[in-house]
């Protein structure tokens, strides 16, 4: 068995996780640059928590320019085992209302004008998308949300 380290990428608006105890701001390096802000160390009632602004604080960057491979390996590099990644980007659909979760199983990255791979230039691999998300992180995630009383749909 190995040691889970939650992992949490915090959308447009998230910034910080107020509810963190002992927190800590610490810098991390990557070989792929700069990720978009430091790292903020910390614990939820005893689980430790590693967590990152996608935008940086301050809401520095856009989709476009958010430096993604730095952002995944220096959460890596910290220990994170699964990654959250939050999103306030809203849905068209009636029935997923403000405040309400979507656990996804399937996604589709329409973002451009960034490198798409950790691979390329000499490496090649391939990675299957055919399961982006793993199982067992979306049924702890349920479970938590049935536990806390939040409403969710999944897609």
């Amino acid at each position: 068995m190995f040691e889970t380290l939650i992992g949490v990428i915090g959308g447009s608006g998230l910034y910080d996780i107020p509810e963190l105890e002992t927190q800590e701001w610490r810098t991390v390096d990557t070989p792929w640059g700069e990720p978009s802000d430091q790292l903020l160390f910390g614990s939820i009632n005893g689980i430790d928590v590693v967590f990152l602004p996608r935008h940086g604080r301050g809401h520095r960057f856009s989709p476009s320019n958010i430096n993604y491979r730095a952002n995944v390996d220096a959460l890596k590099r910290s220990g994170v085992t699964e990654i959250v990644s939050l999103s306030a980007c809203g849905s068209l659909k009636p029935e997923i209302v403000p405040g309400m979760f979507v656990l996804v199983d399937q996604f589709i990255d329409r973002t451009t004008t960034r490198t798409q791979s950790f691979f390329g230039d000499g490496f090649v691999a391939h990675v299957s998308m055919a399961r982006p998300v793993a199982d067992r992180l979306t049924s702890a995630l349920d479970t938590a949300m049935d536990q806390s009383g939040i409403s969710r749909v999944y897609g």
